[in-house]
């Protein structure tokens, strides 16, 4: 289909007009909305997720065709009926107490959301307490942490232990610059991402939809 190899090539040009323009056209062609999501904005994220783990791509190309996929997605969204965006799961995340950092964080936010997964940020500086209100209130089936100071990797093994009534149903991620397999190991993490794009991978894995 012509208008859908049309949407992701513009997506993965960061070209947020033309693919709002062609996403249009596609609604205007009657695509259904769930194809032009999954087939056109989903895929193009997800190629774009590969170059950026093979180091193909870099941050600011991420963040332009992540601005250019929520193009597409306003025009489509209001189109969908219950059904129709079949949402992969949900996803709370959050930069853990006393970190302040969230360009790491938002990044996961984009690819997720590329990948088709509903996400709930939590924001910086957020308290054990907040993560669990969220869980409770959200029902995800995954909870990421995020820090970037080595001071605050210790309020990660506060929040896992904090989440720990919820395991059952909830997966838990962790990841940020000082963050490693071994100390996701070491406080109970269920996974551990050293990137975005690494970060839905492991999702998918958790959740048995790799």
């Amino acid at each position: 289909m012509p208008v859908l190899e049309e949407i992701k090539e513009a997506l993965m040009a960061g070209n947020a007009n033309k693919v709002r323009e062609a996403v249009t056209r596609a609604v205007e062609e009657g695509v259904p909305p769930g194809t032009i999501i999954n087939d056109g904005l989903i895929a193009a994220m997800n190629i774009i997720g590969v170059k950026f783990k093979n180091n193909e791509v870099y941050v600011p190309e991420v963040l332009v065709a992540a601005r250019a996929m929520h193009a597409g997605m306003d025009v489509v969204k209001p189109l969908l009926t219950g059904d129709a965006l079949q949402e992969k799961g949900t996803m709370v995340i959050g930069t853990v107490k006393g970190d302040l950092h969230d360009i790491g964080k938002n990044l996961v936010i984009m690819m997720m959301e590329g990948a088709g997964f509903k996400m709930i940020d939590l924001g910086i500086d957020v308290p054990p307490e907040k993560f669990i209100q969220a869980v409770e209130e959200y029902k995800p089936q995954v909870v990421g942490l995020s820090a970037l100071l080595t001071s605050t990797m210790m309020q990660m093994k506060k929040t896992v232990e904090a989440l720990a009534p919820y395991r059952h149903a909830i997966k838990v991620i962790v990841g940020g610059a000082p963050v490693t397999q071994k100390f996701a190991e070491e406080i109970g993490a269920d996974g551990y991402a050293p990137d975005a794009a690494s970060a839905v991978d492991k999702v998918k894995e958790l959740l048995g939809l790799a």
